[in-house]
């Protein structure tokens, strides 16, 4: 039988992956992978907060996320000078939460463990958060889908339908500063958005219809997080590095079909 923080670390990823599967692949059908990377680069300011003032770092990390998710969206869709403006507020939040860091007195605190992910050391409490989350935005998926999917579509159509397209953005944005939050202490800020992307980006290759995008994205994904951790295992390699690495061979076997059909 595996080691219990082994079977706690594969259940915290599979709870990530059931969240980050269906929205990884509303985040590349609204190309919105920018957005992720800052959001989720905000969360290390979040956990020097969290540290300062003696909060849950969960509860750190989700608050900044959200709000720098809300910052960027409303700078998306500005041209060229939204890109700018995304890049400054990406780096900016990830270097003023190291700075931020190091000012901490009396706290000692692994910053690779935010930064790259630290899953085998995950606690019951946190599989509890991690499947806590995942269920909420879940839900907020599934009670949305239709109108997500149709302002994805087109926003046009969508106001057509009596929809605002800047609502379901908001329920993204909500969705997406969650899940940045769970995957802190999974695979790290630097890499949440290739969770989000990669396994989404992989499922095209399988899927005819944006529910099966979803479902494929999961299941890749969890394909993705159980050879990462055998990987790490057995090559003494860090865990959410190998799990993304494992998502990047897994895209990279996902476009041999597509080039056999050509």
């Amino acid at each position: 039988m595996p080691d219990d923080f082994l079977i706690r670390a594969a259940l915290a990823g599979i709870g990530l992956m059931l969240a980050a599967g269906p929205l990884g692949a509303f985040v590349v059908w609204r190309r919105m992978a920018y957005m992720g990377d800052a959001t989720a680069h905000a969360a290390v300011l979040g956990v020097a907060l969290a540290l300062a003032t003696e909060l849950p770092v969960a509860f750190g990390t989700g608050v900044v996320a959200l709000a720098m998710a809300l910052a960027v969206a409303g700078l998306s869709g500005r041209g060229r000078t939204a890109d700018t403006a995304l890049g400054v507020l990406a780096h900016s939040a990830l270097a003023l939460g190291l700075v931020a860091v190091s000012f901490l007195k009396g706290v000692r605190v692994d910053l690779s463990a935010y930064l790259f992910g630290d899953v085998l050391s995950v606690t019951r409490g946190d599989l509890v958060w991690i499947w806590g989350g995942a269920a909420a935005v879940l839900a907020l998926l599934a009670w949305r889908w239709n109108r997500l999917l149709t302002a994805t579509v087109n926003e046009e159509l969508a106001q057509a339908a009596g929809l605002d397209p800047r609502r379901e953005k908001l329920v993204l944005t909500l969705a997406l500063a969650l899940v940045v939050a769970v995957a802190i202490k999974i695979v790290g800020a630097l890499l949440v958005a290739a969770m989000l992307i990669i396994p989404a980006a992989s499922a095209r290759a399988f899927a005819r219809t944006p529910e099966a995008m979803a479902a494929w994205a999961v299941g890749l994904g969890i394909v993705a997080v159980l050879a990462g951790l055998w990987a790490s295992l057995g090559f003494d390699t860090p865990a959410g590095p190998s799990i993304v690495a494992a998502a990047a061979a897994i895209f990279c076997l996902s476009l041999i079909p597509g080039r056999s059909a050509r």
